[in-house]
């Protein structure tokens, strides 16, 4: 892995916690250890998930390898028929599936694309995914669509604009909506409180929960200086419906989320927090670029086994 970064942090006690500095060091100091609430109880056994890419299809329906569930990107699935549904059905016919989208722009100004509504609703129904996440982010403007997940403002209008329309897709969709923390290279100068504060905000607001992104608290963390630990600790841990995990890479100036290589020690350190501070919960690696064989990057994914209580682990 290019430019990667070595962390000092270890696998500590739960009372001890772990700060990250922006050069990627993790300095831990004495506290009392915070509650772990227990997780949805529907999701429980949810495990440990995998992204299902097109170079590991062949490998899973010829091998059928044993694997808690499937993240699918609803978004290669919103079509009429063909190829694509083809292979879901044979997918789902094996496997859970859950659905995570990457176009919904909550954070948008303008009202929900209803055309968008009306085929991920159809998929939903097809995939019967417990739950559905997608990002905390805006990306469109006057119906064009920029195809990047973009940082908000974090005011509280933009709050309440962005739960509303979470509560609206939900209600529609009738599926509960955990939404995804951005990773982030830039900010904006009328926010009125921190990142975790706004994601916090809306959730509440919305009555939604939080698709926890430590890859992403931590890219942001160094891009923007703050502590990662800081952002976990404040999160709504009873909010927490599902984790990511994730690779990154290193740039002149800023790490980026590009979900090619193999998690790195710190992240792992986080994690090892979040499942601390939250309880366990559903847990996906992402890895979406310079993909290798499935083994790997299901080894990779299991790798967060280690974190979990022995009941929920496989």
């Amino acid at each position: 892995m290019n430019a990667r970064v070595r962390a000092a942090a270890q696998r500590t006690d739960p009372s001890q916690r772990c700060r990250l500095t922006f050069t990627g060091e993790a300095h831990c100091e004495a506290s009392p250890a915070d509650p772990i609430v227990m997780p949805t109880p529907q999701f429980t056994d949810y495990g440990i998930g995998v992204g299902l890419r097109i170079p590991h299809l062949d490998h899973i329906l010829e091998r059928k390898p044993v694997v808690d569930w499937f993240e699918i990107i609803s978004e290669n699935y919103m079509v009429d028929g063909g190829r694509p549904l083809a292979t879901l059905d044979r997918i789902l016919e094996q496997y859970r599936v859950v659905q995570h989208g990457v176009s919904m722009y909550f954070g948008s100004a303008e009202p929900l694309n209803r055309e968008h509504l009306k085929r991920l609703k159809t998929l939903v129904r097809r995939t019967k995914t417990p739950w559905l996440t997608d990002h905390l982010c805006w990306g469109s403007i006057d119906g064009r669509y920029t195809h990047d997940l973009l940082p908000m403002p974090y005011s509280f209008e933009a709050a309440k604009l962005t739960a509303r329309k979470i509560r609206e897709a939900r209600d529609y969709l009738e599926v509960p909506i955990a939404v995804e923390n951005v990773s982030s290279y830039a900010e904006f100068h009328v926010s009125e409180m921190t990142e975790w504060e706004f994601l916090n905000e809306v959730v509440e607001q919305a009555d939604c929960g939080i698709l926890l992104d430590v890859n992403n608290i931590y890219v942001s963390s160094r891009n923007h200086n703050f502590d990662a630990c800081e952002y976990l600790k404040a999160v709504a841990p009873e909010r927490v419906m599902q984790i990511h995990v994730a690779g990154h890479s290193h740039f002149e100036k800023y790490i980026l989320d590009t979900h090619d290589h193999p998690v790195i020690e710190p992240v792992w350190s986080l994690y090892q927090q979040a499942i601390e501070r939250c309880g366990p919960r559903p847990t996906l690696l992402e890895w979406d670029d310079r993909i290798p064989s499935f083994e790997e990057v299901h080894r990779e994914a299991r790798k967060a086994e280690q974190y979990m209580p022995v009941a929920v682990s496989r």
